[in-house]
């Protein structure tokens, strides 16, 4: 979720942030330009000045000229800006430098034709700092209300583009300073906000996996977040009562039942003793008796290993897998069935009694079901963070489907009904293993076969 929200606030404060900077890049190349034009503007205002009062001096006409020649030459060596005063047919009254003569077309001369309407030429266009364009101003000589001459400026921009490219500098500067403010303060408050929705997530896991203890913290966060972790913690509760009280039923029910069933083996016992010898409806009774004890013996470890804590320590599961394969390779061998383990020394976190009751629920299950001259192997490897445990048969395996069913309570596959067993085994497995933050899977063994998975942590309990 943050890789979709932190992307979503970064680009939406890129925004914010060019929509101020644009304008204010804008603004500040029009207001360095608008300087300049001004400075333009007082300029061809004095020349103006001086070529009217010329104008309107026929007798000191000549001194005025050579007056006017020394402002623009100074003019043109100190800035290095083209300065004229030309008459309405274009021909130069003054000018500097002495080469430079009004154009016949182009924005000077637009100026210049713009100004013999008796008013100043208008503003130039914007120059940008890719651009070379030069500044062009033009103003009339006004004499007797007529234009007699046009003073005209045409200004090299170098400079101004220096000054409006300094100034986008620093404006870019404080735009990427600000960006990463914002970046910084975005990914503060993404982790504000998801902070409790990933603690959210690692309860939910930690109740899908069967540790009903969990809870969400509800100090931090927006307000929304903290109303969702109260009502969160308070379904989690209802959950672990109404399990509860399903565990105790289930409990309360296997141990009444019990002492009943136990007092009608008995009597059937006895009753056998007033029939004849081998008789099958006697022996019958006595077979499913005893298939309905052991159902409710079961039922009674899976409540006890869904209800009890686990006793977490350091354990060697490889010494712990060798123990198991010898405990069970008798059962095997009067089967017929090979069971192999290579059981390296490898250490892991675990509950010892629970791992060892769910190993022999996987190993049972796998020489049950391994014809005979086949073998059963169990294998501990260690991977970075886990340790597992693979028991793998040669038997006939399970589809797809039943591989999805597998490990649930009271299943088992329509092919094996006729094999002993509750259906409960690989069930209890299961929470035996997510006490202790464990867990087991099923998969296909090429050729055929089994594949089961008994996967514990490497780290304890304070990681």
């Amino acid at each position: 979720m943050r890789t979709r929200l932190l992307p979503l606030l970064i680009v939406l404060m890129a925004a914010v942030l060019l929509a101020l900077g644009v304008p204010l890049a804008v603004s500040l190349a029009a207001a360095q330009q608008q300087k300049v034009v001004v400075d333009r503007i007082d300029d061809t205002a004095y020349f103006a000045a001086i070529a009217q009062f010329a104008a309107n001096d026929p007798d000191g006409t000549r001194d005025e000229e050579r007056t006017l020649n020394r402002e623009f030459a100074t003019y043109y060596d100190v800035y290095g800006i083209r300065a004229g005063v030309f008459l309405p047919g274009g021909t130069p009254m003054a000018n500097a430098p002495a080469t430079w003569f009004l154009p016949q077309q182009g924005e000077v001369r637009e100026a210049f034709e713009e100004s013999l309407l008796s008013r100043r030429s208008h503003d130039p266009k914007q120059v940008w700092p890719w651009q070379r364009n030069r500044l062009v101003i033009a103003s009339p000589v006004i004499r007797d209300g007529d234009v007699v001459a046009v003073v005209v400026t045409d200004s090299p921009t170098g400079q101004m583009r220096s000054r409006i490219l300094h100034g986008w500098l620093i404006i870019g500067a404080g735009l990427t300073a600000a960006m990463l403010v914002a970046v910084g303060a975005a990914l503060r408050l993404t982790g504000w906000v998801l902070r409790p929705v990933r603690v959210l997530d690692a309860s939910t896991h930690d109740i899908a996996t069967g540790r009903l203890k969990s809870r969400v913290a509800v100090a931090s966060g927006p307000p929304e977040l903290r109303r969702l972790a109260r009502s969160f913690n308070e379904m989690a509760d209802n959950v672990e009562d109404v399990l509860e009280q399903q565990r105790a039923f289930v409990a309360d029910a296997s141990h009444q039942l019990r002492n009943p069933l136990a007092a009608l083996l008995l009597r059937i016992e006895l009753l056998a003793f007033e029939l004849p010898e081998g008789n099958e409806e006697i022996a019958s009774v006595q077979a499913e008796g005893k298939r309905l004890a052991q159902v409710l013996d079961d039922l009674l470890d899976l409540a006890l290993a869904e209800h009890t804590e686990a006793d977490l320590r350091l354990t060697d599961i490889g010494a712990l897998a060798a123990e198991r394969v010898a405990a069970w390779s008798p059962t095997a061998e009067a089967k017929g069935v090979r069971l192999v383990g290579d059981c390296p020394p490898t250490t892991a976190w675990a509950d010892p009694v629970a791992l060892s009751s769910a190993l022999d629920a996987v190993i049972d299950n796998a020489v049950k079901f391994t014809p005979q001259d086949e073998r059963v192997e169990v294998t501990v490897t260690s991977n970075g963070s886990t340790s597992t445990i693979v028991v793998t048969d040669h038997g006939p395996g399970l589809t797809d489907e039943e591989l999805a069913r597998i490990g649930d309570r009271f299943w088992r596959s329509g092919r094996h009904q006729n094999i002993k067993g509750s259906g409960l085994g690989l069930s209890i497995s299961r929470a035996l293993l997510a006490a202790g933050g464990g867990s087991i899977s099923y998969g296909h063994h090429e050729p055929h076969g089994l594949r089961v998975t008994v996967t514990v942590p490497r780290s304890g309990p304070e990681a």
